[in-house]
């Protein structure tokens, strides 16, 4: 038994080892490989407004807020509802029912994301061009079409997540609170939303890593307009206009173009060194969430 165990944690450690250094070696790489636009733009590449290839002016300051925008619109739409979904099959549906109803959401996220992006552009696109037409829109390819269809696109991932958050409580709390006379609906309020916290941050943060990497369906609805920098921050304009997203340009045929010049390749790996900081951050804190979750419950 303890050598079964030794070599179980031998393995663990050279695996976690090994996807340690693919990490670092591709953060190192896109470091190394970005420095040209460093070096002509400076900070310039993060808060200039103007992307122009031909002119080598790399502004990725639209692209950020681009990605920002469209991600956090989706979590906004998917969290309440993921975690309303989760709640209802964890703690109201008959376990076989709940099988049922999970098993049938994960498929969901099994879709391809080429699928959705085509529908998408069938169904989402003209629908959100109808319920803009208020304020005028050029055409429904727009950054809250892409956020609409991220949103459908997470929301397995959020509802997955967050019944395992909640499933994680221990029953014994729930027949305890139950004893006391609290209902159903008080158990959910006060004892396993409260026990299942971190669990359901790290499920919400889990859906916006899913969202900020998503590229091919994002292609598809979001109309891929460079420089497009709103004149008010604090406004609905940006997402009610076409945009593009880090990784809508990193998908774009740009990035082959950009493969012999030097600086338009190095902004093109800027991108993706911003873009997989952004993710890596956010899948770090919610890895430690459900690591003191999972401590929590166990203690």
């Amino acid at each position: 038994m303890v050598s079964r165990w030794s070599f179980t944690k031998i393995s663990t450690f050279f695996f976690s080892l090994i996807a340690a250094g693919i990490m670092v070696a591709m953060l190192v790489l896109l470091i190394v490989q970005s420095i040209p636009v460093w070096k002509h733009e400076g900070w310039g590449f993060l808060t200039g407004t103007k992307w122009f290839m031909r002119t080598h002016e790399f502004g990725a300051a639209p692209m950020i807020l681009g990605t920002v925008l469209v991600s956090f619109t989706a979590l906004l739409l998917a969290g309440p509802v993921g975690i309303g979904a989760a709640i209802f099959t964890s703690e109201f549906l008959p376990s076989r029912l709940r099988l049922t109803v999970k098993i049938i959401i994960e498929l969901l996220a099994g879709v391809p994301a080429v699928v959705y992006g085509l529908l998408g552009i069938l169904f989402l696109r003209n629908w959100i061009y109808d319920l803009l037409t208020p304020f005028d829109p050029l055409s429904g390819d727009t950054l809250l079409t892409g956020a609409v269809l991220l949103a459908v696109m997470i929301l397995p991932t959020v509802m997955t997540l967050a019944d395992d958050a909640l499933r994680s409580v221990p029953s014994a709390q729930r027949t305890a609170a139950r004893g006391l006379g609290l209902n159903p609906t008080e158990v959910v309020l006060h004892v396993s939303l409260p026990q299942s916290a971190r669990g359901l941050l790290a499920a919400l943060l889990l859906g916006l890593g899913r969202a900020l990497g998503e590229a091919i369906a994002v292609f598809l609805v979001v109309g891929r307009q460079d420089n497009q920098w709103p004149e008010k921050l604090l406004s609905i304009n940006p997402l009610i206009e076409s945009g593009q997203t880090i990784t809508t340009k990193l998908a774009s045929s740009e990035t082959n173009i950009a493969y012999g010049d030097p600086i338009h390749w190095g902004a093109i790996c800027g991108l993706a060194l911003i873009l997989m900081l952004m993710v890596a951050g956010i899948t770090l804190a919610s890895a430690s969430l459900q690591f003191f979750s999972r401590n929590r419950h166990a203690s």
